[in-house]
């Protein structure tokens, strides 16, 4: 393996309340937990390095960052926008992205969504807000920086949808009684490891790994142990 001249591994994660492929939630103690956390052990493991992981908000917040040297790697929803800031490695998760309506609403397709006077939300400056807004054609899209303050509008009745991939809108419905995930999808989003800019020799020990994971059966057990049993690697 290349000398990659670290002496620990920074992964970038970003936490919320609805987890997924890309999203970490806390567990009981507060400690990180989720995919993108295994994952980020299981290569710190392969690289025989120590694990810190730096903790974000939102992914546009992990993009700004890679400009300053704020991380090594992350797992990060792909676009051609973030492609301009960050250098991508293999898919491993390719998720449809719909949209959670609130409690009480009469939004029953992605169409109804897709009208004059219905609030969309979506996490700000993320891949998911910049498909919705190319999707909405009649309405558009609002941006919050936390899920905590989406989920504050949903249960309030100040937003109407949340734009965001179904894995996480899964998790997130049970917290939120009366709301809904609709059925088929706007997007579809693709989660991917990633590293900033001429980071060539990382990236490829990072892409590496990945499609060793994918190929023995490690990301399907991460899947698994994350909740995401129903969730299919990405080929």
């Amino acid at each position: 393996m290349a000398d990659l001249k670290l002496t620990k591994l920074r992964v970038a994660i970003a936490i919320s309340a609805a987890p997924g492929a890309f999203w970490a939630s806390r567990d009981a103690s507060g400690q990180p937990r989720g995919v993108s956390v295994d994952l980020a052990r299981a290569l710190a493991g392969e690289l025989a390095l120590p694990l810190e992981l730096i903790i974000f908000e939102n992914s546009s917040a992990i993009t700004s960052a890679a400009a300053t040297d704020g991380w090594d790697v992350t797992f990060i929803p792909m676009d051609d926008d973030r492609a301009r800031k960050i250098d991508f490695g293999p898919v491993y998760n390719v998720a449809e992205s719909t949209f959670l309506v609130r409690p009480g609403s009469s939004i029953a397709s992605l169409a109804d969504v897709d009208k004059p006077g219905v609030t969309v939300v979506a996490v700000a400056d993320t891949t998911t807000m910049r498909a919705a807004a190319g999707w909405l054609k009649q309405t558009k899209v609002q941006g919050f920086n936390a899920v905590d303050d989406i989920v504050a509008g949903l249960r309030a009745g100040t937003a109407d949808a949340f734009a965001m991939s179904r894995d996480g809108l899964t998790t997130l419905a049970r917290d939120i009684p009366g709301s809904r995930v609709l059925p088929g999808q706007f997007f579809g989003a693709k989660t991917a490891v990633a590293a900033p800019q001429n980071r060539r020799e990382l990236l490829a020990a990072a892409s590496a790994f990945v499609e060793a994971a994918k190929a023995n059966g490690l990301m399907r057990r991460i899947y698994d142990a994350n909740d995401m049993k129903d969730s299919p690697v990405a080929p």
